[in-house]
């Protein structure tokens, strides 16, 4: 026969379980740790005393007023700088560790009017030799700002390189810098005007004591089929049907590793170089007769993905401060549920049997 205590069966009250837990602490002042942990180790958080349990109470306040002296911050851990004993798994040099996507406004040098002050997104690393545990990341940013305020070239990227390839005490060093670079570009013929925006990068990398400058632009336009189009206009011609060729957003990745000494390649040397190439870039203002326009100037230079790497490769070779480059087009079809790709890579900078995974799947931009 089961017995139940109707006590015991309800839920407690707040001032019984105050009671209660008054008569745990009143108990525990004579008690000995074995008691209380014999007991139950979870009384330990609830009778709070530091001399019978060692768990100390420590504070919740932040100590605004704390200020940290050198003999304090020479005290601080620093694992990162740790003996090579700490190193986990192989002891193998890494060849790139630091930091991704840390951004602060930069100020760039343009062609043709002032510079502009852009949002930047820079990457840095270094390389991490076979006997060190690793590196304070935070150097890198500290060297950046040290030249944030000025207006950036590849000759301030390299000083920004040298300073924390020194302080890090490493070999290879790479910066990237990513930002959104703006060109107000002229409708085709209504005379409006808007601002057009590239995605640009600028790289520098050092490795066993070489460098190498390299500039990466996104050009987005317009591919028109150039089988679709002549299928259009056999239906109509044979049976008066008609009919419209698929063209598609497509983006061409170019990117071009600069001669040494050479002249100042800007980014907007590059940019007309690739309309030179692909005149159907995408527009910013349109009106009707923009809108015509374009439909005729996509006539007039219909292409396949094939067609598209070799024409930028074209435009690229006659360029004396361009050395190796790499092309990645992208047609992103709307014939299709699949884009078409191609790769076209000229010298051995960018060559490579293997390609991210997901390489062509970053080609894709929205308006």
């Amino acid at each position: 026969m089961n017995v139940h205590n109707p006590v015991l069966d309800r839920t407690p009250a707040q001032d019984e379980a105050e009671e209660a837990l008054h008569l745990l602490r009143t108990w525990a002042k004579t008690a000995t740790p074995e008691d209380i942990t014999g007991l139950d180790p979870a009384l330990a958080r609830l009778i709070q005393d530091d001399n019978k349990i060692g768990y100390p109470s420590f504070s919740r306040d932040y100590p605004a007023d704390f200020t940290v002296d050198p003999d304090y911050r020479r005290g601080l851990p620093d694992l990162q700088n740790g003996p090579s004993s700490l190193i986990l798994g192989a002891r193998q040099q890494i060849q790139h560790v630091g930091i991704s996507n840390f951004r602060l406004p930069i100020r760039f040098h343009r062609r043709d009017s002032d510079d502009l002050t852009l949002e930047t997104s820079v990457t840095g690393t270094v390389s991490l030799e076979a006997e060190k545990k690793g590196i304070n990341m935070s150097r890198i940013m500290r060297s950046f700002y040290v030249h944030s305020e000025r207006t950036f070239s590849f000759e301030v990227i390299e000083a920004v390189l040298d300073d924390y390839k020194a302080d890090l005490e490493s070999l290879d060093a790479r910066i990237q810098m990513r930002f959104s670079f703006p060109v107000k570009l002229d409708s085709l013929r209504s005379g409006l005007s808007g601002y057009q925006y590239y995605d640009i990068a600028l790289e520098l990398i050092e490795s066993g004591g070489v460098r190498q400058k390299i500039m990466h632009l996104d050009y987005v336009y317009s591919s028109t089929c150039p089988c679709s189009l002549e299928l259009s206009e056999h239906a109509r011609e044979t049976r008066g049907q008609l009919a419209t060729p698929h063209s598609q957003r497509s983006v061409a990745r170019v990117s071009v590793a600069l001669e040494p000494g050479g002249t100042c390649l800007w980014f907007e040397d590059l940019i007309e170089a690739c309309r030179r190439a692909v005149p159907t870039e995408t527009q910013v203002m349109v009106k009707r007769e923009d809108e015509q326009a374009f439909a005729e100037l996509n006539a007039a230079h219909p292409i396949f993905v094939e067609d598209a790497a070799r024409l930028f490769c074209e435009q690229l070779q006659k360029d004396p401060r361009i050395g190796d480059f790499r092309i990645i087009a992208s047609h992103q079809e709307s014939l299709h549920s699949h884009d078409a790709v191609s790769m076209l890579v000229h010298g051995e900078t960018f060559d490579s049997g293997s390609i991210d995974p997901k390489l062509f799947s970053t080609l894709f931009h929205v308006g």
